[in-house]
């Protein structure tokens, strides 16, 4: 189980700084307005975060626009509202500067590109799906299935309100191992390319060996003759080659209980 529970309040304090600014094509009037600034965790979704935005800025928009869907780019890049907002930043932004700038729209919503939650309730509904999905190559879905309907809101509750405690009480459950094994069945991973797409591989955290694997094999298992996986990044940080992956699954997983980790690649 998660017992350095040190690593896992840093990971959950994680925060990000945000500016938003207006589409301006979209403002009516001829004043463009002030951007707006916020912290937000690295744990939540832009959903979640962007109420206030939408307030704000709903003021200088028509009418016509208020009702519409609200999505938000980074550099003209749509921005998955379903990816952790701490992945967002791993990918797109290059400098590491803060804030990080993002441009809020009301129309156009790109329907190709990016999946829509006009509401909160469609949003948990995915995060649940993900967190029984890891249970499932965890545990087999048995610990996720023996939980009650509170337990399944305590978790969603916590993220929302940001909530340590309330969401760890429920969650450690998640992170204990079954009976005598040291190690998950498998361990809960997507694997983001620098381009913003994402790929899952079933992923033992013990080698034939009996050994903890760690992110040495995980590269080694992600390279290709064309082209050599060469690092981890997950949460800002550039996780070291010898980490063990059940380690990394216990206290780096997202609150979906998923290793969301962005590989990066040189050309063999």
């Amino acid at each position: 189980m998660a017992n350095d529970r040190e690593v896992l309040r840093m990971i959950w304090e994680g925060q990000l700084a945000l500016c938003f600014q207006a589409d301006p094509d979209e403002i009516v009037g001829l004043q463009q307005p002030e951007n707006f600034y916020l912290m937000v965790s690295r744990l939540s979704y832009l959903p979640l975060v962007t109420d206030k935005v939408k307030k704000y800025f709903s003021r200088f928009i028509s009418d016509s626009q208020q009702d519409g869907t609200v999505w938000f780019d980074y550099n003209g890049t749509p921005l998955k509202l379903h990816y952790p907002i701490g992945i967002l930043y791993d990918l797109f932004q290059e400098d590491g500067n803060h804030p990080w700038c993002l441009t809020i729209h009301f129309s156009k919503f790109p329907e190709d590109l990016l999946v829509k939650f006009e509401t909160k309730d469609l949003l948990e509904s995915y995060y649940m799906s993900c967190l029984k999905e890891a249970d499932v190559l965890k545990h087999r879905g048995q610990v996720i299935s023996s939980m009650q309907k509170k337990e399944h809101n305590q978790l969603w509750i916590g993220l929302v309100n940001d909530k340590f405690d309330q969401f760890w009480a429920v969650n450690r459950r998640l992170m204990e191992h079954n009976g005598e094994q040291e190690c998950f069945k498998y361990t809960p991973i997507r694997f983001y390319n620098e381009d913003g797409t994402y790929m899952q591989k079933l992923m033992s955290p013990i080698a034939e060996s009996g050994r903890k694997k760690t992110v040495r094999d995980l590269l080694e298992e992600l390279s290709t003759p064309e082209r050599k996986a060469v690092g981890v990044k997950t949460h800002g940080i550039d996780v070291h080659s010898e980490t063990h992956l059940q380690w990394m699954s216990e206290h780096l997983s997202y609150p979906d209980n998923f290793l969301h980790l962005v590989i990066f690649y040189e050309n063999v």
